[in-house]
């Protein structure tokens, strides 16, 4: 099987016009993201040329010491930024790095230690990279949530505290709420994995020339690996809250504002009414 030739810069620059129709159907439509839009696909652009260049450097010399610390930072900038997603929950960033670390490590030592995956550079930063942005994105959405139950849900959770039970248990129905809400998309994607996509790691050993029954089975420990990171995350997310959005006299503390986009965006949401 003959790989298919990888688009020039040519086809790159083909490609952004697609970014660029995009933006104007936005404009158009009057949704206020064109600029959101261009930011994304230039940081886009720009990390990703920044990032060839290191990772070409550290398979060359780093080793699999380099490969851990480029894990590190990593899981650090994935933390930093599932932590300003859920800025209204106090100490969110520190939460969400110790969930997203949390579930980056048990995936990828059980990976590494069972012989799945080869402890190579070249193998431990791309898959590191999967598990991590998939743990973040776990850990966003567990502690968006979780902030938002503690916001609705303070009166109710108030009457279970005066009913004598502890910050945990008070919370213990909004945090299983806020983890079904997170892992509802990874467990969906899972499902229908081939049915309705071919996930990246597949399509991307396809497009390589590899044989479909391999690159469906390295795709396998993907889905179950990306699986097992967004629980770990999300779980371990959901177990750190309360000791944050509680202090020690088990009283809800006052929540942080909510930042003046999304605060606008719930003040239209509530003038307009549900949608449709």
């Amino acid at each position: 099987m003959t790989a298919p030739a990888v688009p020039g810069w040519a086809g790159v620059a083909t490609s952004a016009v697609l970014v660029v129709f995009a933006c104007v159907v936005a404009v158009r439509a009057k949704l206020g993201i064109a600029r959101d839009i261009l930011t994304a696909a230039s940081r886009a652009a720009v990390q990703l040329l920044a990032i060839a260049a290191v990772l070409a450097a550290l398979f060359a010399h780093g080793g699999v010491a380099g490969a851990a610390g480029w894990l590190v930072i990593m899981v650090v900038i994935a933390g930093q930024v599932a932590g300003r997603r859920a800025r209204t929950v106090p100490a969110a960033r520190i939460t969400a790095t110790a969930a997203v670390a949390a579930g980056t490590a048990a995936t990828m030592v059980t990976l590494v230690a069972f012989g799945v995956i080869e402890a190579r550079a070249l193998v431990l930063v791309p898959v590191g990279g999967m598990v991590t942005s998939t743990a973040m994105q776990a850990s966003a959405v567990t502690l968006l949530r979780l902030g938002e139950e503690a916001e609705s849900g303070r009166a109710a959770i108030e009457a279970r505290l005066s009913l004598g039970l502890t910050a945990r248990e008070a919370f213990a129905p909004h945090i299983r709420r806020a983890l079904r809400t997170a892992l509802v998309p990874i467990i969906d994607s899972t499902k229908v994995v081939g049915l309705i996509s071919l996930p990246g790691a597949m399509t991307g050993l396809i497009l390589a020339g590899v044989d479909p029954v391999t690159a469906i089975r390295y795709q396998i420990v993907v889905m179950y690996m990306l699986l097992a990171a967004g629980a770990l995350a999300a779980i371990t997310a959901g177990y750190l809250a309360p000791a944050v959005l509680f202090d020690d006299a088990d009283r809800l503390r006052p929540l942080r504002p909510a930042p003046k986009r999304t605060q606008q965006r719930k003040d239209d949401q509530d003038r307009l009414g549900p949608d449709p």
